[in-house]
């Protein structure tokens, strides 16, 4: 009878098991569907880290009618996600005392360049981190590429690069002039990540690549992550918008900042797992607001930290010439997505965020009843109300508003601030009389002044766009 009893107990086990795998994929499914539709991928692929489980699944073919199915071993360029090995690199210098945060970056170089300072004015290691060093965006200098971008940019871009060397990135970084007071404005910058590398190599005297293995891709178990892929190992073709293959990126710099890596859906996930490590100190120190701001942040290149309806929230891409990575924590719920398409366009950027935006909410969705979501009616006023959900820190946020076509979606608008009535509740009481009878206005609630909140799955009252914006009408 014992024995009987823990069959069944094992059986019951497996089945909810079996249940919500099911559930998960069925997700991961409308996920990928929708950002193949809205990206024009060819190839799509998801991968989900939730409570230390993993899920990865392939949709669509690498190669148009040639149904070659993507799988977790396939090679992609995962472009400026690179960063984030970087960030790491120069967090374990900063924690081993190697580095700091106030330094000047030219205390780190061999050369001599008098010219990275503005008016007197250095650029320092957390100007580096935050893209605010007021550098050019990339050497060698691709001004003149970048104003007219086409599916012919690509290969212009690999005719800039296939004979410079790290040696004409040293001559030519002594002839840059800054245009504004580091520290003070950002722009984002390839030129730094690559500077990083040269720095990182200077402090340790190892290559970037030998770093990179040694600090964070061995003990990650990333053996799939490479800035060289290796004998009888194949980069999958990436195409651009318009259905041209897109060439693969030449670069004889230090990759740091993303011209070379390679990496595969199994070791994007082992990534994400290794970025939600809350006791691994250097990935915390990678991911900590620096400079205490009150609204998102960078912590070490990355393209934000900020607050969303699911809590902490830190995202990067990376763009290549024909494949494109979104990859996203959130670490308050133990959760990580990261989707790669292998197609480049105007339009990718935005169809990866929304459907990573999209895809939280139906991984975080408790099922319920519709309802009307954002605000609600209190005799002659309209109150718009966010609640914060009670198992994520309310400390995080610092101000909350409402923004929607009635005040041009300004989040600033002092007459749209809510006010905190508890921990976790902001609201904010509106005369109706500033809204016309039967109209209908869209609106989203903002933290912090910059981060907008999606609707969840159970709101009533979403216009249906891609923005998934609520809506409000009495």
């Amino acid at each position: 009878m014992k024995n009987l009893s823990i069959f069944l107990l094992i059986l019951v086990s497996a089945k909810s098991f079996s249940q919500s795998q099911k559930e998960m994929y069925s997700i991961m499914e409308k996920t990928a569907q929708k950002l193949k539709e809205k990206s024009g991928a060819y190839s799509v692929s998801v991968g989900i880290v939730k409570d230390g489980k993993v899920y990865t699944k392939h949709y669509g073919e690498i190669d148009k009618g040639k149904g070659n199915k993507a799988d977790d071993n396939t090679y992609f360029e995962i472009a400026s996600v690179t960063k984030l090995f970087t960030g790491q690199l120069l967090a374990q210098a900063v924690l081993e005392n190697k580095i700091n945060l106030e330094d000047d970056i030219r205390k780190y170089l061999k050369e001599s360049y008098p010219n990275l300072e503005y008016n007197g004015t250095s650029i320092k290691i957390k100007d580096l981190i935050s893209y605010k060093t007021a550098l050019p965006r990339n050497l060698p200098d691709d001004t003149e590429i970048r104003k007219t971008m086409s599916g012919e940019t690509p290969f212009q871009y690999n005719t800039l690069g296939e004979n410079y060397t790290k040696d004409h990135f040293k001559q030519d970084l002594q002839k840059v002039k800054l245009d504004t007071i580091p520290g003070t404005k950002y722009a984002y910058s390839n030129l730094s990540l690559e500077l990083t590398g040269l720095m990182l190599e200077n402090i340790y005297g190892k290559s970037y690549e030998m770093l990179l293995y040694e600090n964070i891709l061995s003990k990650a178990g990333m053996d799939q992550t490479k800035l060289e892929l290796g004998k009888g190992e194949v980069l999958s073709n990436g195409y651009h918008s318009s259905g041209r293959l897109m060439p693969k990126s030449i670069s004889y710099l230090w990759g740091a900042g993303g011209s070379k890596t390679k990496s595969t859906m199994g070791d994007m996930v082992k990534f994400l797992k290794y970025e939600l490590d809350s006791k691994n100190s250097v990935v915390q120190e990678s991911q900590r607001n620096i400079n205490n701001s009150k609204g998102d942040w960078y912590g070490y290149f990355w393209d934000g930290f900020g607050l969303s309806e699911h809590g902490k929230m830190g995202y990067k891409h990376g763009g290549a010439f024909g494949d494109q990575t979104w990859f996203m924590i959130y670490p308050e719920l133990n959760m990580g997505i990261c989707l790669i398409v292998n197609i480049s366009g105007p339009d990718t950027f935005p169809a990866l965020y929304n459907s990573a935006a999209r895809l939280a909410n139906d991984l975080t969705i408790t099922p319920g009843k519709k309802k009307t979501e954002g605000y609600y009616l209190k005799g002659e006023n309209v109150v718009f109300t966010y609640t914060h959900p009670k198992n994520l820190n309310s400390k995080l946020i610092n101000s909350a508003s409402v923004a929607g076509s009635f005040n041009d979606w300004k989040t600033d608008n002092k007459n749209y601030q809510l006010t905190k009535k508890e921990d976790n509740r902001f609201e904010l009481e509106i005369p109706k009389s500033r809204f016309e009878k039967g109209k209908t206005y869209s609106f989203k609630l903002v933290l912090n002044g910059e981060d907008w909140i999606n609707a969840s799955g159970n709101a009533s009252n979403t216009d249906g766009t891609d923005d998934n914006n609520l809506t409000l009408k009495f």
